[in-house]
């Protein structure tokens, strides 16, 4: 009898497209678990890892970090899983627990961490083998489509969100995958979202409308009102000065991406009167219980486009030329 196979669309030089892989099933190790996959969202990250924007991948590398999964087989010492149980696994994949930030609570920044789909195999597969440590529970039912965005894009919308305080007025740029999900969290709890997409986009304008932005304009365009906040999601650093320029004394523009490009030099008047700059780094496991529970508490609806597995290029393809409203999402 063959050993049992996954098929797995992996990553074998940047800037190459998936190439479909027939690879034996692995066994997890002690602390592990093994997935079988029933949904992986298409982060604009594994965009930056595929385009060759984040230097140093694992190569070949299996991409995806928005991955929803049933338990198929338990590790040695692991506890508080089942066999068949639905569990989802985010970017953040392993950290060391020793180095002084993991030591200090701020695990998103460990000097030796792991990276789901980057320094680890991620979802882009029909099984995946993940830390259990870095894995959470999820609802049994319910459409894995929908939940799968929720591990990435969910969760830096809810870290980049934090950082904005208690401003009222928040304007986000870039109204993609991570920005349509923490909208409905932000309007939730009394928030009011200024929207700005691709100049002359009018389905992202509507689609951020239809979700409750009191306003939606081009990122080339001034908001109505000044804003306490602002979120930039689009890898484009030429939009911080612009958000600066949008903000009110003591406002902070949060940086949510990864990667972003060059910002350009800008005059200090747009930092003076303590207005700041922050970027968000990864997340940690507390960022995720939390999100994770206030999602399914507040309804939070991802809309999603759902392709097979075999069709990881053509998602990607579709991400990287704006064509999506929502997220992308593979199914095997």
């Amino acid at each position: 009898m063959s050993a049992p196979e996954m098929t797995a669309m992996a990553l074998r030089r940047p800037r190459t497209p998936l190439a479909a892989e027939r690879r034996p099933l692995p066994r997890p190790d002690s602390g592990e678990l093994l997935l079988e996959v029933e949904a992986c969202g298409v982060c604009r990250t594994d965009l930056h890892v595929v385009d060759g924007e984040l230097e140093h991948p694992k190569l070949p590398i299996v991409p995806g970090h928005e991955i929803v999964g049933r338990v198929m087989e338990i590790g040695a010492g692991v506890t508080g899983f089942a066999i068949g149980e639905r569990v989802g696994v985010p970017w953040l994949g392993h950290t060391c627990g020793a180095c002084p930030y993991c030591a200090s609570g701020h695990e998103n920044l460990c000097d030796d961490p792991l990276f789901t789909g980057y320094t680890r195999d991620g979802g882009y597969a029909t099984h995946t083998v993940a830390d259990a440590s870095y894995c959470f529970l999820l609802p049994r039912e319910g459409d894995a489509a929908t939940l799968a965005p929720l591990l990435c894009a969910g969760l830096i919308g809810w870290r980049s969100l934090k950082m904005t305080g208690e401003a009222r007025n928040v304007g986000v740029y870039g109204f993609g995958a991570a920005a349509h999900i923490i909208a409905q969290v932000a309007i939730a709890r009394g928030r009011r979202i200024f929207a700005f997409v691709r100049p002359g986009d009018e389905r992202a304008r509507d689609f951020a409308l239809s979700l409750g932005a009191v306003w939606a304009g081009g990122s080339d365009e001034a908001p109505p009102e000044t804003l306490d906040a602002a979120i930039i999601f689009a890898p484009v650093g030429a939009l911080v000065p612009r958000a600066l320029s949008a903000l009110r004394k003591g406002g902070i523009v949060v940086c949510g991406g990864i990667h972003m490009s060059d910002i350009p030099s800008f005059p200090y008047s747009l930092l003076w009167e303590e207005r700041r700059i922050a970027s968000v780094a990864n997340l940690t496991r507390d960022d995720a219980r939390e999100f994770l529970a206030l999602a399914r508490q507040l309804g939070v609806d991802a809309h999603v486009v759902r392709y097979p597995l075999a069709a990881a290029n053509e998602a990607l393809a579709d991400l990287r030329e704006g064509r999506l409203q929502g997220a992308a999402v593979l199914l095997p």
